[in-house]
C-alpha cells in the first residue's frame, strides 16, 4: 500500500450547504484518496437541525467539535457534547440534532469510504424544494444502501 498525503489548500477541498437540511458538509479525506477504506466529513449543523433517522452499512465515527447534539442510535438516545466520540456500527438506526442555540460541528469517520460529496450533492439538490417524503428519499438513497426510516429527532420528541 502505497503512502498518500492529502492536502487541503485554503478551504478548495468539497464544500456543500444543504439548507434544508441546515447542514454545511467539508470533505477533510475523499474516498478515493484513502483507497475505499475511509472518508472524513467535517459537518456544521444549524440549531435544531440533523437527519432523518437512517441506517448504511458503512460504520460512522462523530466527534464532537463543537456544541451539543442530542443522539439516536439503534432506539437508545442520550446527549453528546465537545470531545465525545459516538461510533455507530453500519446497519444500526441512528440520528442526530443539534440542540445549541448556536452552529454545531463534528468530525465523521466513514468506515469503508463512501462518496459523500456525490451522495451529499444528490441529496441536496433532491431537497431544494423541501424536504420529500420518504419513499422519495429511499428511493434516493437505495443505490447507496442508504434506507431511511423516520423523521429527525427533537428534544422532548
Amino acid at each position: 500500500m502505497a503512502f498518500e498525503f492529502f492536502q487541503s489548500l485554503g478551504g478548495s477541498e468539497s464544500k456543500l450547504d444543504i439548507p434544508a437540511m441546515g447542514l454545511q458538509l467539508m470533505l477533510r479525506l475523499p474516498h478515493d484518496v484513502s483507497g475505499g477504506a475511509l472518508t472524513v466529513l467535517e459537518t456544521v449543523n444549524a440549531p435544531g437541525f440533523g437527519p432523518p433517522l437512517h441506517r448504511h452499512p458503512e460504520t460512522e465515527v462523530f466527534r464532537v467539535l463543537e456544541g451539543r447534539y442530542l443522539y439516536e442510535v439503534d432506539g437508545r438516545r442520550f446527549h453528546a457534547a465537545v470531545g465525545d466520540v459516538v461510533s455507530v456500527p453500519g446497519g444500526t438506526a441512528h440520528t442526530f440534532t443539534n440542540v445549541s442555540d448556536t452552529p454545531s460541528s463534528q468530525l465523521v469517520l466513514m468506515l469503508p469510504a463512501m462518496d459523500a460529496a456525490k451522495f451529499f450533492d444528490g441529496l441536496g439538490k433532491l431537497m431544494a424544494a423541501g424536504r420529500p417524503d420518504m419513499a422519495t428519499l429511499n428511493t434516493y438513497g437505495a443505490p447507496w444502501g442508504v434506507e431511511f426510516l423516520g423523521p429527525p429527532i427533537h428534544e422532548g420528541s
